[in-house]
């Protein structure tokens, strides 16, 4: 498969699974392919409030497996996944970064900021040209910046200097 069929095949796997995800009361978040051929695993991730269960799994891959059968969008074998997106989930789109404001978020960076590429902060505000994070103090100390107690500052960052971004698992 090509770049540009893959991605077709995913966004034509999308448009079946969404619908689907929907009518049972949850979340579609995302679906994403390994692999390619007969080893193929189409990965399809869901949420809802308070968390998925097995049960949930369980209906969406039922329901969404005979449902891709029918459309037959695979030419191939291939296995179906259907998991919720964990702890550390990935926030891909803006609704994502809105659903996750006051939590701790890991974002991976374009560029570097103040020669970090990567930035931990509490999520202040998410807008149309980006968000803005509330990220702890550092003083230099030795090889290794150590994070301050003093309070965080606040940063704004344009959704293009943003790579990708998860959730930051707090225990």
């Amino acid at each position: 498969m090509e770049p540009g069929e893959f991605r077709d095949v995913l966004g034509r796997v999308r448009a079946v699974a969404a619908p689907i995800v929907r009518a049972l009361a949850l979340e579609l978040v995302d679906v994403e392919c390994l692999g390619h051929g007969p080893g193929m695993v189409l990965r399809v991730y869901i949420d809802k409030p308070g968390g998925v269960t097995l049960h949930d799994c369980e209906q969406v891959h039922l329901s969404l497996g005979h449902a891709l059968d029918v459309e037959d969008l695979i030419a191939h074998a291939y296995t179906l996944e259907v998991s919720s997106p964990g702890l550390d989930r990935p926030l891909k789109r803006r609704e994502d970064y809105a659903r996750m404001l006051g939590k701790q978020v890991n974002l991976k960076l374009r560029k570097p900021w103040e020669g970090q590429w990567r930035l931990v902060g509490r999520l202040l505000d998410v807008s149309e040209q980006g968000v803005t994070l509330a990220v702890p103090a550092v003083k230099p100390s030795g090889p290794r910046p150590r994070r301050s107690p003093e309070p965080s500052r606040q940063t704004q960052l344009e959704w293009d200097a943003i790579a990708a971004g998860r959730l930051e698992v707090e225990w």
